[in-house]
């Protein structure tokens, strides 16, 4: 498991780079490059696209995937996010075939294989703001209840994105959202989600705030709003 406390700011929240490397100069950079600028302009409209470029050992698979709050991501947000984390990537992962980059409004992924429609349970980490509660069952709980309930919605409707609110007591309440990216089906969105959320009494367990952030699904929760609705 990969963790560490919560910061705020622009930059990245973290990254992996992944899989083999490449020669510079190669088809699969120049492959690279130009899948990384068809993501910059096509993402923003709708907050998420996919697509592949060259053949055989060249081909390069990404997909980048907006925060799905629009009235605080909007598209300029999110074309910048998108622009930002594929300069940073390869700056970071500059012969990776593979490599994943978060940043707090978008997630930017690409890879030698084919990962459309596939949950990634290997690259995934966790932040945590390490504000503890007094009462760490009852938070728990009421964290699971709420994004259980925002997951069935995200994973009932197209955008596989859902955000909302919750009271924990007569003082405090939770704020969260949920989000998959939009190549998974409705069953693999929920698959993911869930599997993710009901480890929260072990990973999470009395922490404040904290958010998982995966390449497949991801999700939020503070005692703050920290999205636009």
């Amino acid at each position: 498991m990969n963790e560490m406390k919560d910061r705020p700011g622009d930059g990245p929240l973290f990254h992996f780079c992944t899989s083999g490397n490449f020669t510079a100069n190669s088809p699969y950079e120049s492959n690279l490059n130009k899948l990384t600028s068809f993501l910059h302009t096509k993402t923003p409209p709708s907050g998420f696209a996919l697509d592949s470029i060259g053949r055989h050992q060249h081909r390069v698979y990404g997909i980048a995937l907006c925060r799905g709050d629009h009235s605080h991501v909007s598209p300029s947000v999110c074309k910048a996010c998108v622009a930002d984390a594929g300069a940073e990537i390869q700056r970071l992962c500059p012969r990776n075939k593979g490599a994943i980059m978060w940043y707090d409004d978008c997630m930017f992924k690409y890879n030698d294989t084919n990962f459309f429609r596939q949950i990634d349970k290997a690259n995934n980490f966790y932040l945590y703001n390490g504000n503890k509660v007094s009462d760490p069952a009852l938070f728990n709980l009421r964290v699971t209840e709420m994004l259980t309930r925002l997951a069935k919605k995200a994973y009932s409707i197209p955008k596989l994105y859902a955000a909302g609110k919750k009271r924990v007591d007569g003082k405090t309440t939770l704020y969260g959202l949920v989000q998959c990216t939009r190549d998974l089906s409705a069953a693999e969105c929920k698959a993911c989600l869930e599997g993710e959320i009901g480890a929260i009494p072990i990973k999470f367990s009395g922490q404040e705030g904290g958010r998982l952030g995966g390449a497949s699904c991801n999700f939020r929760y503070e005692t703050y709003r920290f999205f636009s609705i």
